[in-house]
């Protein structure tokens, strides 16, 4: 630094510390924005749900949802829309977010899936979170 900037001839901080101030800094901002992830998320399900029905539908098949949230907030979830014949998850596996669920309460909802075909078959919905 220059005599202007540091009159009284301080010795400027070292690497060590300039980083360690860096590293603090970084770890404190990842621990309070974990907090307010765990807050923003709190009392949010669990989800339960079934497949109300199941038709024909000219883009493949049009699958309706129930889905019931148990928790204490409202939230939404991901569905996974799947033949229940086929094992694993295959690529014809459909994921779908779920509308806003008030606490307790049960909602309904329609989605289309593209990759199982058009014939209706039995298709289970997966929504637990």
């Amino acid at each position: 630094m220059c005599e202007r900037c540091n009159p009284l001839g301080l010795k400027p901080p070292s690497a060590s510390q300039a980083h360690g101030i860096a590293f603090v800094g970084i770890g404190l901002a990842v621990v309070i924005m974990a907090v307010v992830a765990r807050l923003a998320i709190a009392g949010v399900g669990p989800f339960t749900s079934s497949v109300a029905s199941v038709t024909a539908d000219p883009a493949g098949l049009r699958v309706r949802v129930s889905v019931t949230n148990e928790g204490s907030s409202a939230g939404s979830t991901t569905c996974r829309i799947d033949d229940p014949s086929l094992r694993g998850i295959g690529p014809e596996a459909q994921f779908v977010e779920s509308p806003r669920v008030e606490p307790g309460a049960t909602i309904t909802f329609d989605v289309v899936v593209t990759s199982l075909g058009t014939t209706p078959k039995p298709i289970s919905a997966d929504c637990s979170s």
